[in-house]
């Protein structure tokens, strides 16, 4: 995948129509108010650049799962009402997302303003990635600046599409992606260490393949350590194991080791007795973990190996938890390996979904270098694949 991609700063955007594409995609409570409006917040660097150099800006965004058809209950009237608390001048929603509504409002917003059309996925085509339907949407605007991160990896009309017809630019936010993990996956400051996590190997297989050609160190936990574990022929009592996944476990440590690359599993682990936050729960070496048990998190002698080769790194990837982090007596291990990566002075990228909510819950945010915004985008980038909502802007 290319990195190098033109940005707002790289395009005069004076007296134009700007259509940007934000990641407004906020969870509400039953009575409609935004509980947590830090996506939209992220999004008001770029919106505000844009209005400080006149741009007439139209934003667009989707908002739940609609399937296609208008619904109340997904309208980003909420967005809209807090974005003019933030921009301070009133924010006007169109009523539609390419009907008569969007198009005057974004015929008649004058420079250094914005408004908002109604959510994108009103329209079953946007997942779609109609081509008539882009073109409708690319209508309302002379440029296209996509800053949805979160989605870049889905080719949808309004994250896509419309770049066939308009000059397509980043913003800041997915700027900063390119620039931070993009610059990690090719030219590291080393030693490159990449700590993965999460339940089920599965759903890394594509990235720990790419990043064992890149890293210096690979470390493995949470959930899908014991899949590795059994297949390096040790009992893993009850704990989640993909049994068809051992021998692809088995070739990535021969590939890690025929690379050079050292592979770190856990060697001790805290098992429960059921799977439950007030489990009875003990630690024991990883390689004895006895029947009817289950290993829920990574022990401390396992924590304090992981957080030494995380301390002399001098890029570090984490992506998913070391173990049930969201129940306490399950949450230490996930807990010592953020400190560490936090305390540890290297380039720290935080590949978004639950291990950037936890690094966020445990208040170690500030001093990460990069948390990625996307959960399914940011694996898609460390597994190397292209983004199609990146692949379309244009290069430099």
């Amino acid at each position: 995948m290319n990195y190098n991609k033109k940005s707002v700063e790289n395009i005069d955007v004076k007296g134009k129509r700007v259509l940007v594409r934000c990641d407004f995609n906020v969870p509400f409570d039953a009575e409609g108010n935004i509980t947590d409006p830090k996506r939209i917040d992220e999004a008001l660097k770029t919106i505000n650049y844009l209005l400080e150099q006149g741009a007439k800006v139209i934003l667009c965004s989707h908002l739940g799962r609609p399937k296609g058809e208008f619904n109340p209950k997904f309208s980003l009237a909420p967005v809209a009402k807090y974005l003019s608390s933030k921009l301070g001048f009133e924010v006007k929603l169109a009523s539609d997302v390419i009907g008569d509504s969007a198009k005057s409002l974004a015929a008649s917003v004058e420079e250094g303003k914005a408004v908002l059309i109604e959510n994108v996925r009103f329209h079953k085509e946007e997942e779609k990635n109609d081509p008539a339907f882009s073109k409708e949407l690319a209508s309302l605007a002379e440029i296209y600046v996509n800053d949805a991160f979160g989605t870049a990896h889905r080719a949808h009309a309004s994250t896509a599409g419309v770049a066939d017809y308009l000059p397509a630019v980043s913003g800041y936010l997915i700027q900063k992606e390119i620039d931070v993990m993009g610059g990690a996956l090719t030219d590291p400051k080393r030693p490159f260490v990449a700590i993965l996590g999460g339940a089920k190997v599965s759903d890394k297989i594509g990235v720990i393949n790419n990043l064992i050609e890149k890293v210096d160190t690979l470390i493995i936990g949470g959930g899908m350590a014991y899949t590795f574990i059994k297949a390096a022929g040790s009992s893993v009592g009850d704990s989640i194991c993909e049994n068809d996944k051992l021998d692809l476990a088995k070739e990535l440590v021969e590939k890690a080791k025929a690379k050079g690359v050292s592979f770190l599993l856990p060697i001790d682990t805290r098992i429960a007795d059921k799977f439950a936050a007030d489990a009875e729960n003990r630690v024991v070496p990883s390689t004895e973990i006895p029947d009817n048990w289950q290993g829920l998190d990574i022990g401390p002698k396992t924590a304090e190996l992981f957080a030494e080769a995380a301390k002399s790194a001098g890029t570090v990837v984490w992506n998913g938890p070391m173990g049930v982090s969201e129940w306490d007596a399950f949450a230490a291990g996930t807990i010592a390996v953020a400190k560490a990566v936090a305390e540890s002075g290297a380039i720290s990228i935080i590949g978004g979904g639950d291990s950037a909510a936890a690094v966020e819950k445990l208040g170690f945010a500030e001093k990460m270098t990069h948390i990625s915004t996307g959960g399914g985008a940011s694996l898609e980038f460390l597994e190397g694949l292209e983004l199609p909502g990146i692949a379309c802007l244009e290069d430099k």
